[in-house]
This record gives structure tokens, sequence and C-alpha cells, in this order.
């Protein structure tokens, strides 16, 4: 029986999903522009607010602690209580925080503001995948998640930009403020907008808040990342080694846990019975593995540039634009015109073209030295960005393709939860690795070469990360040649391919 909710959706007029898709996909936006306006104005942060490279790390990576944090329950939340609601009020903090951060008058308030940040960021991101899963038909999911992947790419590309000219620019002498400033604008529109025209959903069961299961995810979750982060400042101390032996602890006792939640009351925070979905599951395991190589590179890319080599933020910021172009050309191809022919080949052909481009970068960075032009960065930046657009757009679809829609807050919480693990994860490591090989007390004439030799060190790493992305891949479905008949229409290619159920794109019901 088709629910009230479910009716109302249906009728309804067939243009305002594409206005709904419009205004989530704008939150989306203005959450990893925010991510890529941070790192190119870290150099100004640190002269400004006199942050130590600590405390930097912690700006940086306490978005991702708390986003990560919070994203399964904010997956789960608006499963039960409504996904525009809890949109809607996502956007509201996110807005809110990002004014804090804007008006921060000291490194502590900035790293305050940045985790609430974080938080609010965990009820916003995991809303919009699951609105575009039970708003839209399986035959257009496919034309949707290209959008979202082209969509990345474009964010990619003003994030850097925009950060360097609102840096560089010092617009009422507010110096690196603006690039929090103007989420403010940007976030009031979405929730006015939201409010009107997005289509309320919710999962057709009865769910309740797993209050229990949030305290250990969160518990464990902030035993693995906070040393992490920390250790290497701290020279690793005992109870840093503990608290990630008790992190393991932590989520075994959550899956058994969880196991008795569904029995008792099919309520849990996290659908155990996801893991058994084959596409999802390796899914996880390589936006993981990936996460951790983005995390890694996106920092020390940004270090080498304006701290190694000097250079200007502006000029820094403009190196993004070649990458991220390349990122928005790929994804806008990957799903409609590569992934129906090739399938899981394309995916697993990104992670070869990533790792490719980060060791041309390592060579080109030993041979040109501290003298390396910005000419000589944009090969490998093409390649690094055609291999990201290659993997974000159809990864997606592949994860979910065969969730069920009702659990899609929770698997959308999930998937986002995983990148943002490695991700955290990897801007973790990068005081092992980066600033690890860099050590203390450089001399001034130092300071280029060591950094320089560590931007290199840690892309080696980044590249070996890719490489078990590749070998990872190879646990997705192969897509569209598992067909018998090899034709497959646009759309939902994942889907098809693996004799997924297709949805009538309404709500749960």
């Amino acid at each position: 029986m088709t629910s009230p909710a479910h009716q109302r959706e249906s009728a309804q007029p067939d243009g305002l999903r594409w206005i709904a898709l419009a205004i989530v996909m704008t939150a989306a936006f203005m959450d990893l522009v925010d991510v890529t306006i941070v790192n190119i104005a870290v150099p100004s942060i640190l002269r400004d607010t006199g942050a130590s490279f600590s405390q930097i790390q912690w700006i940086v990576a306490g978005y991702s602690l708390t986003f990560a944090v919070g994203l399964i329950t904010g997956g789960r939340l608006g499963d039960i209580y409504g996904r525009k609601r809890i949109f809607l009020v996502g956007v509201t903090g996110f807005t809110l925080a990002s004014g804090l951060c804007g008006f921060a008058v000291n490194a502590e308030m900035l790293l305050v503001s940045r985790l609430a940040q974080g938080c609010a960021a965990a009820l916003m991101v995991p809303q919009v995948l699951s609105i575009v899963h039970a708003t839209f038909p399986a035959h257009e999911r496919g034309k949707v998640f290209g959008l979202f992947g082209a969509i990345t790419g474009l964010a990619g590309v003003s994030g850097p930009l925009l950060g360097a000219l609102l840096t560089q620019w010092d617009l009422f002498g507010l110096a690196w403020r603006p690039i929090f400033l103007v989420n403010v604008p940007v976030g009031v529109a979405s929730v006015l907008l939201g409010r009107r025209f997005i289509s309320e959903s919710r999962s057709s069961h009865a769910l309740r808040l797993d209050l229990v299961g949030v305290a250990i995810a969160t518990a464990g979750l902030l035993m693995l990342l906070y040393p992490l982060t920390r250790g290497h400042d701290l020279d690793w101390p005992l109870w840093s080694v503990l608290s990630m032996v008790g992190s393991v602890v932590a989520f075994g006792g959550l899956v058994a846990y969880e196991r008795v939640k569904a029995r008792k009351d099919g309520s849990p925070l996290i659908e155990l019975s996801l893991f058994r979905v084959k596409s999802f599951r390796a899914g996880i395991l390589v936006q993981l593995a990936a996460g951790i190589a983005f995390g890694v590179f996106f920092l020390v890319w940004t270090l080498y540039m304006q701290v190694g080599l000097g250079w200007s933020v502006l000029r820094a910021g403009l190196m993004g634009v070649p990458f991220s172009i390349a990122v928005a050309a790929a994804a806008g191809i990957s799903v409609q015109v590569l992934v129906p022919r090739w399938g899981r080949a394309v995916l697993q052909a990104g992670a070869l073209a990533m790792a490719a481009g980060m060791l041309l970068y390592v060579w080109e960075a030993d041979r040109y030295g501290l003298g390396i032009s910005p000419w000589w960065m944009v090969p490998p930046l093409v390649v690094m960005g055609i291999g990201m657009g290659l993997i974000l757009a159809p990864l997606t679809d592949a994860v979910l393709a065969e969730v069920p829609r009702e659990h899609s807050g929770s698997a959308s919480g999930l998937i986002n939860t995983t990148l943002q693990v490695g991700l955290a994860m990897g801007l973790g490591l990068t005081s092992l690795i980066f600033f690890g090989t860099i050590g203390s007390g450089l001399a001034p004439q130092s300071v280029g070469p060591a950094f320089a030799d560590a931007f290199a060190h840690s892309l080696k790493w980044s590249a070996g990360l890719m490489a078990v992305v590749f070998l990872l891949m190879y646990a997705l479905p192969a897509g569209p040649r598992s067909r018998r008949d090899g034709d497959v229409d646009d759309g939902e290619p994942w889907a098809m391919a693996t004799g997924a159920p297709e949805h009538d794109g309404g709500l749960p019901g």
C-alpha cells in the first residue's frame, strides 16, 4: 500500500525534483568547497593566528573527525525524523558555524568552530544522497550521480581558486576570514529554498535512534583518530597505542551490540545486513583506502607549494584548476559513457591513473627541485584529476545500487563516514609521513629542500594506497560486461548489470 507521504511526493511536478536536486547539490558543493578552501589558506592562518603545525592539523583534521564521528548518526536521524528536516537543521548549523569560524579571534576559537562545522555537516551531507536515492527513479539516478561527480569536480576548481582569491584580496582587511563567511549567504538561501522545494522522506519502518550504538561508535572513532593526529607530536605515548588497540575492541563490541539490537527491535544504528551486499562491502574498503590517500596528498601539496617552494597563495590556488577541470570532465562522462561499456575497469583505470600521476609528480619534484615550473606540474595534475573523476561518480552508484531504499540514509552515512575516517586518518598520518620526515629545528635555508623531500616521500605513500584501491576494486561488481546481451541502457548501469531491483523513485512505503 502506498503511504500518504508517497502519494504527496508522486503528485509533485517532475521539475520540482530537479529544483530540490539543485538545492541539495548546492549544500554538498558548499561542504566540498569549504574543505579545499581551508587547505589553500593554511599558511595565511598560520601567520595570522600564530597557530602551531599541530593546531593547523587539528583545524583541518578536526572537521573531518567530527564529520566522520557524526555521519552514521546523521544518516540514521534522516531515516527516522525525515531527511528534509535533518538536512535543513544541518545546513542551518553549518551556516552558523561558518560565521563563527569567520569571526574567530584566535586559533582555539577557530578550532572549536571547525569542530562544530563538522558536526553540522554530519547532519547535512548524508541527506544529500538519501534524498536523491528516495526521490529519483532508477533510470534517472545514473544521470544524477554523474552530475554529482561533475559538481564535485567544480567544487574542487572553485575551492582552491576562491580561497586563493579571497585570501589574496584581503577583503575589508579580513585576510583569510572570508573563506568561511562566504558560506553564510549560500547557507541562508539553501535553507529558505529547501523549505519550499524539497519533499520530505523517511524510512517506512518504525525506527528509533540507537543511543548506545551512537556512544560506542563515537568512542571507537575518537579512540582511533585522536591518537593518530596527536601521537607523533607527543612521541607516541603509551596511552595513544592503548587507545588505538582499544578502538578495535570498541568496534568489535559495536558489531555484537548491533546484532542484538537488530533482533530486539529492528532499530540498530548500523544495518549490518548492508555488509552482506558485496558491492557495498567492497565500496566501503575502497572509500577508506582512497580517503587516506587523498587526506595525505591535499594537505602536503599545499604546504609543499606555499612553504617549500615559497609560492603566493594565488599561484598555489591556480594550480588546483587543471586538476579540478580534469576531475569534472572525467566524472561527467564516466557514468553515462564509460561505465555502461566497461564497468569496473573504468574505476580501476582511475586508480591506476591517480597512482601514475603521483609517481610522475614525484619524478618531477626530484628532477627539478625548488626550481620546478608550474607548467611542469600540469601533466601529473591532469592525469591525477582524470583518475579521480573516473572513480568518484561511478563509485557512489556502484556502492548504493543494491541497497534497499529504506536503509539509504544509514548506507549513505556509512559511505561518507568511511571516506571521512580515511581523510582524517590521512591527515593524522601526515604528522608521521610528512612532518616526521622534515624533523624540527630547520635552518631557514633548509626549509625548502626539506619540504620538497617530504612531499615526494608522502606521494609515494599515496601512490601505494591507490595501488591497494586498484586491487580492492576487483571485489566490486564487474558491471555491464556481466550481462549476456551486453546492452545497457543509460541511467543506473551498476544496478542493471548486477540485477539489483529498480526502485520507483518515490518515498519508502
